[in-house]
């Protein structure tokens, strides 16, 4: 299966040699999906995963409490965007500071420094899509926490530490730079 990028904007096709797909068409109802994991005070439900798509691309459901969110990053590898489905989402992109609400929809290319933080009343809910798929789940996976049942958020002493988080994301191309406190005392 074959993935193509905007090659208008100078962007390189992506191809997905012999990746697999299911053939069959899916249909996911409301509410349903697979829960990876608690990531961050974030619970990421996977609709439809990168090994469904040979690695194109992958669609979750991001359902974030109030304050939670990701810190700022950059992923190398994989465009990404958020479409906000609930709630209010504050976003760092470049410096620059956007307040989204549900409806609203965000592109970030690969390369661009970003992050959000649900800054809502109640929690906030969007639909991420990252291009191609595939290094990002696994990231999940890894910094996570694996979702059991109904499963809650991590409580703060048991997450990893930020340098933890940030030596894994370089294993997936995402770089997550540390608060200068922290690399003071590197």
């Amino acid at each position: 299966m074959n993935h193509t990028a905007d090659t208008a904007h100078g962007q390189i096709s992506h191809k997905v040699e012999g990746a697999k797909t299911d053939e069959a068409a899916l249909n996911i109802p409301p509410g349903e999906g697979k829960r990876i994991a608690w990531v961050l005070g974030e619970l990421v439900t996977y609709k439809v995963s990168s090994q469904r798509t040979g690695g194109a691309y992958a669609l979750f459901e991001v359902v974030t409490r109030p304050g939670a969110g990701a810190s700022p990053h950059v992923q190398h590898r994989e465009d990404e965007s958020f479409y906000v489905l609930e709630g209010e989402y504050e976003f760092l992109i470049e410096g620059r500071t956007l307040r989204v609400r549900a409806g609203s929809l965000l592109y970030i290319p690969k390369g661009t420094l970003h992050g959000h933080q649900s800054v809502g009343a109640g929690v906030g809910r969007m639909l991420v899509s990252q291009t191609p798929g595939g290094l990002y789940e696994r990231f999940f996976k890894e910094v996570g926490k694996s979702v059991d049942g109904e499963a809650g958020p991590l409580a703060e002493e048991a997450q990893l530490d930020s340098e933890t988080i940030a030596a894994i994301g370089v294993e997936y191309g995402i770089e997550i730079p540390l608060p200068v406190a922290h690399r003071d005392r590197a």
